[in-house]
């Protein structure tokens, strides 16, 4: 059996998609030793996996790029965030492999200096990716642009120009700082982003089918796992099984983004529609200025999984924690992406027949309330998706990929 270990960013979105594996690796029998921030230590202690917490000084370094305006800024200031955080990663990662003397590594990715930690050990190393593939391919849009798949000559042209261009973008938002990692680790340096994830011995994309485009050039070293399903466990509170209308779930981002006015534009739309809006604010909670309603309750955080089992539509930021849980509950979403990845994940949402989407510059109570009352009408294509994706992943799959390493299996694309 093999020693495993796991270090991941100091996030809920990152922490929970790895559970389900992480129990099914000891199920197994391997000895698996996750390294999270403190704010998440206890939630990963009580699923049951023994888990020590990174350097404090990681999780004090915010990821403040919604202070940005333009998309390229946002991006820049985000990865710019995560930068900082890389010589902390990097030490805390050999600190940890000291200790634990593990037979392969895990690693998030975003945690940038911990893959630099991970690679230079020399030992089998694996990215874990809990979003879609950020990977150029034959028929695949633009990542991160939120377009459909090319349907024409024309477009497949414009696919390959925007498919240069983004990755010079997040060329020159990533690669100076993590070079400089790499160079005092005595790694070369990438020539592109798309290196940082074809580096590693396994990227493990936690999640498939119905999301992720079908692709006929998947690199060797990629391994699609499926949605990775999993909440803290919790009982539902007994005011949802009040009688009354059908449960609309509003959700905001777990890691900020300020995008309290997707809540309060919710309360709009739908304070006058013959639902009740459970609307869930996280970090938002606090700072969220929201007109009153009779049919809206609002909460800082209540677990979605007994939600979703009676909810009968998602309003979401289309984060992809609560995108992946919505389909898999068979329950339509009205997708409005921010930033970040969520334009990405919203179109998926639309292709998938998941959901429909609200762009946020056309954000309005009017266009909100049009936007979910097609999503409620997209319940058999809902429950379509949701079939499609219970049945392409779980902690069997992520386990499987991961003892592929463990087995001495290191083929991968090789990084000059």
């Amino acid at each position: 059996m093999a020693r495993i270990l796991v270090y991941t960013s100091p996030a809920a979105g990152h922490l929970f998609p790895l559970v389900p594996g992480l129990l099914a690796l000891q199920e197994r029998g391997h000895d698996v030793h996750l390294r999270i921030g403190e704010r998440l230590l206890g939630v990963a202690r009580e699923a049951g996996i023994n888990a020590q917490p990174t350097d404090p000084a990681i999780d004090a370094i915010a990821v403040d790029d919604y202070t940005a305006k333009r998309d390229v800024d946002k991006l820049r200031r985000g990865i710019g965030n995560l930068l900082v955080r890389g010589p902390l990663e990097r030490r805390d990662l050999d600190r940890a492999i000291a200790e634990v003397e593990p037979d392969l590594i895990v690693v998030d990715t975003n945690s940038y200096g911990a893959t630099v930690s991970a690679q230079a050990s020399g030992r089998p190393w694996a990215i874990s990716l809990p979003s879609l593939a950020p990977l150029p391919g034959k028929g695949i849009p633009p990542y991160g642009l939120g377009m459909a798949p090319a349907r024409n000559a024309l477009e497949r042209v414009r696919d390959r120009v925007l498919w240069k261009l983004l990755i010079r973008q997040y060329a020159k938002a990533m690669l100076p700082r993590l070079n400089a990692l790499r160079a005092d680790a005595g790694l070369p340096a990438l020539r592109s982003p798309v290196e940082h994830v074809l580096g590693p011995d396994r990227l493990l994309v936690l999640t498939g089918e119905p999301l992720e485009y079908p692709r006929t050039d998947v690199p060797p070293n990629v391994r699609f796992v499926g949605a990775q399903l999993w909440d803290p466990p919790a009982e539902a509170p007994a005011w949802l099984d009040e009688p009354g209308d059908p449960w609309v779930l509003v959700t905001t981002s777990t890691e900020y983004q300020a995008d309290e006015e997707l809540a309060r534009v919710a309360v709009e739309a739908l304070r006058d529609e013959p639902v009740r809006v459970l609307l869930t604010l996280a970090d938002a909670y606090d700072s969220a200025e929201l007109p009153a309603a009779a049919n809206v309750r609002v909460e800082r955080f209540v677990p979605h999984g007994p939600v979703l089992e009676r909810a009968a539509a998602v309003v979401s930021h289309s984060g992809m924690g609560i995108v992946q849980k919505a389909i898999a509950a068979g329950v339509p979403i009205a997708a409005v992406p921010f930033g970040r990845d969520q334009p990405e994940v919203a179109r998926r949402v639309v292709e998938a027949g998941a959901g429909a989407q609200l762009r946020i510059k056309d954000l309005s109570a009017e266009r909100l309330r049009a936007t979910v009352r097609e999503a409620l009408a997209m319940r058999a294509s809902a429950q379509a998706a949701s079939a499609r994706m219970l049945a392409s992943g779980g902690g069997a799959r992520f386990a499987d990929a991961v003892e592929e390493l463990a087995d001495g299996d290191r083929a991968r694309v090789p990084v000059s």
